[in-house]
């Protein structure tokens, strides 16, 4: 078996441009048949390379299947550095390097029967995606679903036709916020901590899940224990400089923790002191 720290190769099947910057890229693993990289689960990630590039860590976005049955490998990615601007140049059929999946995912054992609220700040919001589409596919385990996404610019709001047909289900609850809004902009206009004190929460039995900047998801966290949420059932997804995924560099450091070995997904408590601290 392939060892977790040796890439596999991958070919890239199709791709698909979001937005100007923001691509999506489906992956068919070489061989099918290693089991290691299937197993990712939504909220961890993998390492990309680009062969003479680099490497960079790319959350999850999905695991789908390709016509004929072959599973695919889902990453959404922003181009902004140089391995992710080489990635944003692959065609399909180009081949690239994955290993993994590495981190800490959402802890979805433990919400199984309880209302799950989903909250995305900014443009990274493959973390989020992953757990809503596992909330769908295990729709009858769950109770009410929220999901909330909020972008700086209502232009930047990727699969927009996905969050419209998730609010079309049964017992889900869908808001939508952009700090500035186009003239057909047709959901809220403001910050996403705003539209918290809109949903219609069972605090006692909700679980969140949030991942953006930080100050928007501390601030978030703040309003729904002030809702009556307990602390210690809200869930962060940070992000750092991870390098290597084994916690060995130290680019990931978070005062005791290591983003790649520790999180990316850490329970709210334990993160709560150290969310905002300059240098950590």
């Amino acid at each position: 078996m392939r060892h977790q720290q040796l890439p596999a190769s991958a070919e890239v099947v199709r791709r698909v441009q979001e937005t100007a910057d923001i691509f999506t890229l489906q992956l068919r693993l070489d061989d099918p048949s290693d089991p290691s990289l299937l197993t990712i689960q939504p909220g961890q990630f993998n390492m990309l390379d680009v062969f003479g590039v680099g490497e960079v860590p790319i959350s999850f976005k999905a695991l789908t299947n390709d016509h004929d049955g072959t599973p695919l490998l889902e990453h959404t990615i922003r181009a902004v550095g140089r391995v992710t601007r080489a990635l944003s140049a692959l065609k399909p059929g180009d081949r690239i390097g994955v290993r993994g999946p590495f981190g800490h995912g959402w802890p979805l054992a433990e919400a199984q029967a309880k209302d799950v609220c989903v909250i995305t700040g900014g443009l990274g919001c493959a973390p989020a995606v992953s757990v809503v589409e596992h909330l769908f596919v295990n729709r009858s385990a769950f109770g009410r679903i929220h999901i909330i996404q909020g972008v700086r610019h209502s232009d930047d709001l990727i699969w927009r036709t996905q969050y419209e047909a998730w609010a079309r289900q049964p017992d889900t609850e869908v808001q939508l916020a952009a700090d500035s809004a186009a003239p057909d902009w047709p959901w809220f206009s403001g910050k996403v901590t705003e539209l918290i004190t809109r949903l219609s929460l069972r605090p006692a039995q909700t679980r969140v899940y949030c991942c953006g900047p930080e100050p928007m998801m501390r601030a978030s966290a703040e309003q729904l224990i002030a809702q009556g949420v307990a602390e210690d059932a809200i869930w962060l997804s940070l992000e750092r400089n991870m390098q290597c995924a084994t916690g060995h560099c130290g680019h990931c450091q978070f005062g005791a923790d290591f983003i790649c070995r520790d999180g990316p997904v850490f329970n709210y408590p334990h993160i709560r002191d150290r969310l905002g601290l300059k240098g950590v």
